[in-house]
């Protein structure tokens, strides 16, 4: 290989590397402005204590956490509860949920 190729080659990677991390910062950008109106969502959908229990479920279960959220904002934006929910009637929908959980026991022999 003479020497213009392999600069023709490391140009490439440089520019292919350059679009990578610009995809990554945009991507980055998506989802720091989702989380942002989510959580703004949330502050008018829950109460301070409702949130806080959110939060720490989020800790423990984040995807299931997630899925509530996102849930709840639904629900919200459907009009199908009332808002802001209280700590007691999260805990209400969240032992539902729960319920409707199946476990699943492996039995060994």
């Amino acid at each position: 290989m003479s020497e213009d190729e392999i600069e023709e080659i490391r140009k490439r990677r440089m520019l292919q590397l350059q679009q990578q991390i610009a995809e990554a910062q945009r991507q980055e950008r998506a989802q720091r402005e989702y989380e942002t109106q989510k959580q703004a969502a949330l502050r008018q959908i829950l109460t301070p204590e409702a949130r806080s229990r959110l939060t720490n479920l989020k800790m423990v279960k984040p995807e299931f956490a997630d899925q509530i959220e996102v849930q709840l904002i639904q629900l919200a934006q459907a009009g199908r509860i009332n808002a802001p929910l209280t700590d007691e009637q999260l805990k209400t929908i969240l032992k539902q949920l729960q319920e409707k959980k199946r476990e699943t026991k492996v039995k060994y022999r």
